[in-house]
């Protein structure tokens, strides 16, 4: 992670509402949240300020949440932060950055889904009104998740090679059978349709203990929904998944639910690894991460012959 030299403070993010968003520099501003590419600060009640420090990829994923999260946003059944000002670079900060509406709630990976048939049908209901398709000249790479799922087998092996010799994983060959059966599934040939991307807890806002919200659209992309699908062994309680799929439309067929579980355990192992990195202090680490990665695992090899 290549972190900014800028150190944000509260008394940055006023000084920059000052100099090109005035009618909001007297609002209370505190920290909300660092994630994994941007900071994230409360404006007042409603409004946040984004902005990137952690990647160099931030910048472009804020400039596409910017020109397309309005456009998606009235259709959608759940509350998403919406893009309402841009902050252009300057001296005093010399990336872009933005104001966005503020989504109340707690990240799924510390609070986690508990109420599962009700929160299935929420999910369902959120990707079902995202999965449509997307216009010409999209992203479709999505950070490495819009093409085949095969073509991130060394990836894959390498992520489950560490986190085996680690101790984290019970029954290594197990997830290596689920992604064998997932790589080879054929792939998809319908429309690339707009995807969220990063479907992961910390993405996710819950409320009595099910889904009230999704933020992050920094990935967003067009392509296989099978890697938001993939959501329903990573955000939902056991025995939830069944429900989730039998209310999104339209039904997936099997090569689509192939393909989500091998998303799944991607997911599930980046989880699991990023947890360990947290309980033992290291760079990029977050301790909340491992718990919903073990769980999906899990999940993901109890219901391997389903």
């Amino acid at each position: 992670m290549t972190h900014t030299e800028i150190e944000v403070t509260a008394e940055l993010v006023r000084e920059l509402l000052r100099e090109q968003h005035p009618d909001l520099a007297d609002r209370p501003v505190r920290l909300g949240a660092r994630g994994w590419d941007n900071q994230l600060w409360r404006l007042g009640d409603d409004l946040a300020v984004r902005l990137p420090w952690a990647t160099e990829s931030a910048d472009a994923l804020l400039l596409k949440e910017h020109a397309w999260v309005p456009v998606l946003a009235p259709r959608l059944p759940l509350p998403v932060p919406v893009p309402q000002r841009l902050g252009e670079p300057s001296e005093r900060f010399p990336r872009p950055w933005i104001v966005t509406t503020w989504v109340p709630g707690e990240a799924a990976d510390r609070a986690p889904v508990t109420r599962g048939a009700e929160a299935a049908d929420t999910l369902a209901a959120f990707l079902t009104a995202l999965h449509q398709p997307a216009p010409e000249g999209v992203d479709t790479l999505g950070q490495g998740r819009g093409g085949p799922l095969a073509g991130t087998s060394d990836w894959f092996g390498k992520q489950l090679a560490e986190a085996t010799g680690m101790g984290l994983i019970p029954d290594p060959d197990a997830v290596r059978a689920i992604w064998a059966d997932a790589a080879a599934a054929p792939r998809w040939t319908g429309p690339a349709l707009w995807l969220h991307g990063d479907l992961h807890p910390a993405n996710v806002l819950t409320a009595d203990g099910t889904i009230c919200g999704v933020i992050d659209f920094g990935v967003l992309f067009a392509g296989d929904p099978a890697v938001d699908l993939s959501a329903a062994w990573n955000l939902l309680p056991d025995g939830a998944a069944d429900r989730f799929f039998g209310s999104y439309r339209p039904a997936p067929d099997a090569a689509t639910l192939r393909r989500a579980r091998g998303w799944a355990v991607n997911r599930a192992l980046v989880g699991i690894l990023v947890g360990e990195a947290g309980v033992h202090g290291r760079p990029g680490g977050k301790a909340t991460w491992g718990p919903p990665g073990h769980a999906a695992l899990r999940r993901l090899i109890a219901t391997a012959d389903h």
